[in-house]
Parts: structure tokens; sequence; C-alpha cells
């Protein structure tokens, strides 16, 4: 058997970088002393969610993934507590700028970064005004504790991402993310966020670890951003399935916390290989 033991943390974001990292740590420190290996923080869980208003002054927020306040910090921690911790961030490469996220093993090695390959822009979530597509295609890492892949936020309303992690390698699947309400289209999308991420573990076989933020967050009005007002109120509702796709552990929409869940790897293996799903997949008619 290779049992490995997985959390997702859930928290609120401020203004203060050092606040944040500072939070961050004591809510992995909490998942480490439960038994947890790799542990999943929320999507650029360093600064509150900038994206919501356009300021040029904000493109200063990225720093090349050597360089990243989060990234160096948890390389450390990483390496104390023998954890594996894929670290969300703002990514400068040259002239280019990506959200990224950085793989630490469990030695505090960084083994690679995966750009976020889907970049929504809707009212508030304005991505496109800081990120270029992702260029490093989909990833699976090979860790200490097992391969895992990991999608962000947007990436996990599509299948294709799911799948060519799982294609790839991965035995566990994780999406670190950062939403919450639609003040234009006055829905609750979290049932629907939440299905979809249950849909791709289902079809895959392999369980998802979701880690989302809380607390409201709101934009002041000022020359810079056009005198713009709006807040965006996230729902946390993180989440691990299993490898069906049921959900087996979740928090609420309010409450910083940690949720764990134990898998057996080889289990798991063994119940893909029993479906058939991968035998029977026929990418030569998927072209259309």
């Amino acid at each position: 058997m290779r049992k490995v033991k997985v959390a997702a943390v859930q928290m609120r974001c401020t203004r203060d970088v050092n606040a944040n990292i500072a939070n961050a740590e004591g809510l992995v420190r909490k998942a480490a002393a439960d038994g947890a290996q790799i542990i999943l923080l929320p999507e650029l869980f360093e600064r509150q969610y900038f994206c919501q208003e356009r300021q040029y002054e904000y493109y200063e927020f990225a720093k090349p993934v050597e360089e990243n306040d989060a990234v160096k910090h948890f390389a450390k921690v990483a390496e104390e507590l023998k954890v594996v911790l894929p670290i969300s961030f703002y990514e400068k490469d040259g002239k280019r700028l990506f959200n990224t996220v950085a793989i630490l093993d469990a030695d505090g090695t960084n083994l690679g970064i995966y750009r976020k390959t889907h970049i929504p822009d809707d009212h508030y979530y304005q991505e496109k005004f800081y990120f270029t597509p992702g260029d490093t295609g989909f990833k699976a890492f090979k860790t200490r504790y097992g391969t895992i892949g990991v999608g962000i936020c947007w990436d996990q309303w599509f299948p294709e991402t799911a799948r060519f992690m799982a294609v790839k390698g991965a035995e566990l699947l994780f999406y670190p993310t950062a939403i919450g309400s639609e003040p234009i289209l006055s829905v609750d999308s979290m049932p629907h966020w939440r299905r979809c991420m249950q849909g791709h573990s289902a079809s895959n076989l392999m369980p998802v670890i979701a880690a989302n933020r809380v607390g409201l967050e709101e934009v002041t009005p000022c020359e810079a951003n056009g005198n713009q007002k709006s807040a965006l109120k996230f729902y946390g509702s993180s989440f691990i399935t299993d490898g069906a796709g049921e959900v087996i552990q979740s928090m609420d929409r309010d409450s910083e916390g940690v949720i764990t869940a134990e898998f057996d790897l080889d289990e798991l293996e063994r119940e893909r290989f029993s479906w058939g799903l991968f035998r029977d997949r026929r990418p030569e008619m998927y072209h259309e």
C-alpha cells in the first residue's frame, strides 16, 4: 500500500503579504500536525484578489519564481515539516506575467512550475489584464508522496485539464482557487463549481482536492481605478472527493481551517484499471 494524506487549506486574505504568509503557515502546520503530507493553499493567497480591478501598478506584484516571497518562505517550511506544498504566486518571466504554481517537494526542492492555461475575463475577475495564458502545458509532478497534477482555478472548469494531467500520470488532482460571488450575474456558482470538479474526479477515477479563500474583499474607489467600487465575497466551500467523485470532506462558506483525507494510491490505481476508462479512450476520434 502507498498511503498518502492530503489537506486543503481555507483562509482569509488581507492586504498585508507578511500577515497572509504567516496565517498560511499556521494553517499548513495545523494540517501537518494532523498527518497531512501534501497540503494545498488557495490561489494567490499572498494578498487580496487584485484582479477585481485594473491597476497598472499591480503588475509590480509579480516576481520571478526564485524571488517570490511565498515560494522562498514555504520552501523552508516544506523542508522542515517534510510536506509537499503547491504554492500559487504571481510570476514575472522577462516581459511576461503569469498566474503560476511552484511545486515544492518534501525537502523544499522546487520540482517545477505550472502556469495557468485558461485565463478568465469577467466582471471583477479581470485576469486577462494581469496574466499571459500559460505556456507550460499540463503537467504531472512526481513528489515524495505520489504523482500530482495541479490546475489553477478557472482551469478547474475544463475537463481537458484534468484528463491531460491524469494521462500524464497524476494520481491526485489539486486545484488552488479564488472564487466567490458573481455581482453582475446574480447567481451562486458554488454548486456548479463543485460539480465540475466532482465530474473530473469521477471521469478520471482519482481524488480532487480544491482549496478556496473566504471573506469579503472590497475595492476602494480612486482615480487610478476610474473610481470603481466593487466587492467580492469568496465562498470557501473547499472540499476533497474520493476516487469516484463523492465529496468526503468539505468546509463551510465563511470559516478558515483545514480538511484532510487519506488515500491508498495503489488501491486507486487498481480501481482505474478495473474500470477500463483509460483503456477505452479513443483520442484519435476527439479531433472534431
